[in-house]
């Protein structure tokens, strides 16, 4: 049996557009009720979710329990499963991707990626030698299928997609350094972090932020890598998409819930604030 491609890898270099929900519940369940919704990319949050290894699986399983061709209305698309590490500035987390990958992501979004020094680190720690550092560990890897995929340490490499967020001032000033390092597929820009470090915390669209946003996206696209962002609302997105981002989160199902759930309360209680 081939190792399976990466669809969302494909759909990057192609350059399409790929609509994607963050998902913070660390639920298994509640994964598994989003990717039956028709996002193109779901983002597993180990950075600021309350996840760890095991419920990364769970929420792994979810949503590929919901993404077989028997489980999907026809024309849905199947969501491709994003798995954010929790690790912070200047620690690329070898390890922490290891179990990742072994664990079955495909497609990995690291954090606080200051320099292209760290960014090559990162890219390693996501393949097998000669090209990265990452552990051989096939056997015991859900990523093979338990070895039933028997080419997969020589086929794995070229479908690990790999995503750094630049989040920081320093990291846009090393941004176009960062881009062009080979390995990396794709650049996330972090508004809310970004604003902190340029000296406006808890002000994402601040004009400066907002310039050097937009900024930012271009000058990925123009390394030949894909931008990415998140947004809240059309009008945050379409300018966004508008500069050229190409994988963008739309929402987050923590929040969606909860406005959901004010919508309903509101529809019998007309007061409630």
């Amino acid at each position: 049996m081939q190792t399976p491609i990466n669809p969302f890898k494909q759909a990057l270099a192609r350059g399409d557009v790929q609509f994607g929900l963050w998902l913070g519940l660390a639920s298994g369940y509640s994964a598994e009720l989003c990717a039956g919704v028709g996002f193109d990319w779901l983002l597993i949050d180990g950075e600021h979710a309350p996840n760890d290894i095991p419920s990364l699986l769970a929420q792994l399983q979810g949503i590929a329990s919901a993404s077989t061709p028997e489980a999907l209305p026809e024309g849905r698309p199947r969501s491709h499963p994003v798995a954010r590490v929790p690790i912070g500035t200047g620690d690329v987390g070898t390890a922490l991707i290891k179990q990742y990958l072994d664990a079955g992501v495909q497609t990995l979004m690291v954090p606080m990626v200051d320099t292209p020094e760290q960014a090559a680190q990162v890219a390693a720690a996501c393949r097998y030698p000669p090209e990265g550092v990452r552990g051989m560990g096939a056997a015991l890897a859900r990523a093979t299928r338990w070895q039933q995929y028997p080419q997969y340490v020589h086929e794995a490499n070229a479908q690990i997609c790999l995503l750094v967020q630049v989040e920081t001032a320093t990291a846009m000033h090393n941004l176009d350094a960062i881009a062009a390092t080979p390995g990396v597929d794709g650049v996330f820009i972090g508004p809310a972090d970004l604003s902190a470090s340029m000296g406006y915390p808890g002000q994402p669209d601040h004009p400066e932020v907002l310039a050097a946003i937009h900024q930012g996206l271009q000058r990925i696209r123009q390394a030949g890598k894909a931008p990415g962002i998140l947004g809240f609302n059309p009008a945050q997105v379409q300018p966004w998409l508008d500069a050229g981002a190409q994988f963008v989160a739309v929402g987050i199902e923590a929040l969606v819930l909860k406005h959901g759930l004010r919508q309903l309360l509101t529809t019998y209680r007309p007061g409630c604030p």
